[in-house]
């Protein structure tokens, strides 16, 4: 009988936790992080205020543990997505759309940029999970150049520039209206991020728009 109380209070707890982290991104996306309180967030989750002090001591560390949270979930989505593709260009294109999908559904920079928003010794937290997106991205460039479809230079930089075109097209519209009012043309604007990234770092194509190699 204490082994299954116990596995019912994990589980418990598992949920208020998912709850709080879930209306932590609500209330990021809707509102941004400047002035959020943690009594928005319990508001928001349908618990107590001390609920939520329960799990995280305070804002940064909810913003960490709802970045570490989000970003292990994109990881393992994305990895499995590019599995199954050969073509470094066509993994490129894989990355760039779930970097801009991720985006669109949570007020956050991509990984990289999360210096923005937290402190360094806060930042250094995020390490293995924003490490494990440029060695993604790395790898996907290195292995592009080395077939050919991408001429030689400093993969370093190149990772620094898809970075930055991504946190400057993000869409960054806030609340479900303004998202449904630009449903229509989100599909547009993500295909042309993903071919202004392509061409930024030297893909080519053929008249159908396949990648060649230079």
């Amino acid at each position: 009988m204490p082994r299954i109380q116990a596995e019912t209070n994990a589980a418990q707890r598992a949920l208020t936790q998912r709850r709080i982290l879930d209306a932590f991104g609500q209330l990021l996306f809707t509102q941004g992080l400047p002035g959020l309180t943690m009594t928005d967030v319990a508001r928001q989750a349908g618990v107590g205020r001390t609920a939520v002090y329960n799990y995280y001591a305070d804002m940064e560390e909810l913003l960490i543990g709802y970045a570490l949270d989000e970003t292990g979930r994109f990881l393992t989505e994305l990895k499995s997505r590019l599995a199954d593709l050969a073509n470094p260009i066509d993994r490129l294109a894989v990355y760039i759309r779930a970097q801009v999908e991720d985006l669109s559904r949570r007020h956050l920079p991509p990984g990289p940029a999360m210096r923005a928003v937290l402190s360094a010794q806060s930042f250094a937290k995020l390490g293995d999970h924003v490490g494990e997106l440029n060695a993604l991205l790395t790898a996907i460039l290195r292995d592009a150049m080395d077939q050919g479809y991408l001429p030689q230079a400093n993969v370093d930089e190149l990772v620094g520039l898809v970075h930055g075109s991504l946190t400057a097209s993000a869409d960054r519209g806030r609340g479900e209206d303004a998202a449904s009012a630009h449903d229509a043309d989100t599909a547009r604007r993500t295909d042309a991020t993903v071919r202004f990234i392509q061409l930024g770092v030297g893909a080519r194509f053929d008249d159908e728009g396949r990648p060649v190699r230079r």
